[in-house]
């Protein structure tokens, strides 16, 4: 197993980060609706961000295995800090938009044609910034665990 995580480290921390994410993810909307929602598992947006998660736990493996000097670290992070800052921006805001013309079309379905009247948009797609704070502490988390039980 350690031999494993020491030549796979990177893709394990990455893969790791995004499926906690996930798993928690469905494990909250379970406990508060009191539902299994498969979507969640695979699914963006909600609590916490398995964006935020993915991203920090790369760059969090690449400081452990590059230095934070390094190349690696260095482009890792600016990724991270691009994908937590689109998620609590455009995607959020894109979530907002969809809510919106989800409750025009509902008032009106006949005002549009074609596939947005035949299939809901999509209204949970980006995240709070207390979701992503959580995503990105997750995310660090699962790094320091994983170079911990490889080394």
């Amino acid at each position: 197993m350690k031999e494993f995580l020491l030549k796979y480290q990177l893709i394990v921390t990455i893969v790791v980060g995004w499926s906690l994410a996930q798993i928690i993810k469905t494990l909250i909307i379970l406990r508060i609706e009191h539902r299994f929602v498969p979507e969640r598992l695979i699914g963006s947006g909600g609590m916490p961000s398995s964006h935020s998660s993915t991203v920090c736990s790369l760059a969090t493996a690449a400081a452990y295995l590059y230095s934070i000097n390094s190349f690696e670290f260095a482009i890792s992070a600016v990724l991270a800090i691009i994908v937590m800052h689109d998620a609590m921006g455009v995607r959020l805001e894109t979530g907002k938009q969809a809510k919106v013309l989800n409750a025009l079309l509902q008032e009106n379905p006949f005002a549009w044609e074609g596939e947005v009247l035949e299939n809901h948009l999509k209204e949970l797609v980006g995240h709070t910034p207390l979701q992503v704070v959580c995503g990105a502490i997750l995310g660090v988390l699962v790094g320091v665990v994983i170079n911990n039980l490889a080394h």
